[in-house]
């Protein structure tokens, strides 16, 4: 029955989701492209928390030198939209295999930690590398892409809109697919019982290495796509705010639906956006409420504050 709900309920998000640019206004167009590219942020951290089990602040790092790599090849007269998304990805996966090689090596808490200051780090980098990022004013005015060659730059909200969830769709699929693999299989193995595996013979390092550049890469995907949306990218973009929010609305989803928390994203965007315009200043203490919400009444509360716990490092009876 649950399945069949979840399943009901993906499908009638996907197809509110084709039907949205006859549903509602530019505005909020633009606001659901943004949306879902914050959704493959959320995909990314799904991999990396809820198959890998090693819960994460620093996926907007890879999701930061997309942004920048697709931002700097439009700049220099490279529009064409799925070129820059495989060189964003590219990069991302690079970046996210040089820092990995020590990351990995960490469990728990201290994953999750270093994962922040690595997302600090990168934060801080495109805050004051204003040669390549324009610093905190942010690059500004980024060329409109081109979904193919030969075709009209994606300038109007309906266009761009429909890119980005062609995009983003064939991403979410794409790592659907891989994670009900012999490969995804290999994860939760890796992630409920380590020690067994690594008794059997499995190299557990290599396995979270790759699925950590593999997140990198879907992570410097949405990056493109946010820059693709909305032409301009600045540090703000991909601070601690983000990497945040995101690892919430993952954390509401329930840690391993892809679906659930690209929907999980949109619903903590609407609550940002609905407080900043309706109660400022009050936006934090509104997703602190939400989060805690989340904990105590979804599924009962007992698998999240499992999580939570194992998250801290402070694993008991549930």
């Amino acid at each position: 029955m649950k399945k069949a709900l979840t399943a009901s309920a993906t499908a009638v998000g996907g197809v509110l989701l084709v039907l949205a640019p006859w549903l509602v206004d530019d505005y909020t167009l633009s606001t659901v492209s943004r949306m879902l590219s914050l959704g493959m942020l959320a995909v990314s951290v799904t991999i990396m928390t809820g198959w890998c089990g090693l819960p994460t602040l620093g996926q907007t790092a890879p999701y930061a030198v997309g942004a920048y790599t697709a931002a700097t090849l439009a700049r220099a007269g490279l529009t064409i939209g799925p070129v820059q998304l495989i060189l964003a990805a590219l990069a991302a996966a690079a970046f996210s295999a040089v820092v990995g090689v020590a990351v990995v090596r960490t469990r728990g808490v201290v994953f999750l930690m270093a994962t922040l200051a690595v997302g600090e780090l990168a934060a801080a980098a495109a805050a004051r590398w204003k040669a390549v990022t324009g610093g905190t004013d942010g690059l500004l005015s980024i060329p409109a892409a081109l979904p193919f060659w030969g075709a009209e730059p994606l300038i109007d909200d309906s266009a761009v809109y429909t890119y980005v969830l062609a995009c983003a769709a064939v991403v979410t699929v794409a790592v659907a697919l891989a994670l009900r693999s012999r490969a995804g299989m290999l994860l939760a193995a890796s992630r409920d019982n380590e020690a067994r595996m690594r008794a059997s013979g499995h190299p557990v390092t290599g396995y979270m290495f790759a699925a950590y550049a593999a997140a990198g890469a879907v992570a410097g995907v949405g990056g493109a796509l946010l820059v693709t949306g909305q032409r301009y990218v600045s540090p703000q973009d991909v601070g601690f705010e983000i990497a945040a929010l995101v690892l919430l609305a993952v954390t509401i989803a329930g840690t391993k639906s892809l679906a659930g928390g690209i929907a999980a994203v949109a619903v903590v965007v609407a609550v940002r956006e609905w407080a900043a315009a309706s109660v400022p200043g009050h936006g934090p203490l509104l997703l602190g409420l939400l989060f805690i919400a989340s904990v105590y009444l979804l599924a009962n509360g007992r698998p999240r504050v499992r999580w939570v716990r194992t998250m801290l490092g402070k694993a008991g009876p549930g």
